[in-house]
């Protein structure tokens, strides 16, 4: 019995309301190792997909799960019920690389306003 305690059944709910899963993973499994779950399963179909690990968000219990945490340490008491299946929401961040670039090719305005009394 305390096998099936130590595994969690997840999916993850994509923004356009379809799902990867439900997945039975590990309590001692790491927030990464879903996020490289998602990756390996995103539907080649869609557009705008995350590249890396560090372009997908999980939310659970509408908290951002820590890459470095273990799905036993995220978990809330209060919305995973034994047995079921736990909703994970998927956010793609894009690269914030790309901002950057754009950014640093726009020219810098002056902010200073003068004011004559």
């Amino acid at each position: 019995m305390a096998g099936v305690q130590d595994q969690l059944e997840i999916k993850f709910r994509l923004t356009d309301g379809s799902d990867i899963g439900p997945k039975s993973f590990p309590t001692a499994a790491s927030v990464a190792t879903l996020k490289e779950t998602v990756l390996a399963q995103w539907p080649k179909e869609k557009e705008n997909g995350p590249r890396t690990v560090k372009d997908v968000k999980l939310i659970s219990a509408g908290r951002i799960l820590e890459n470095t945490r273990t799905i036993g340490e995220c978990r809330s008491p209060l919305c995973d019920v034994p047995g079921g299946v736990t909703t994970m929401h998927v956010v793609v961040q894009p690269p914030s690389i790309e901002k950057d670039k754009k950014a640093a090719h726009l020219p810098k305005q002056n902010k200073c306003v003068c004011v004559i009394l």
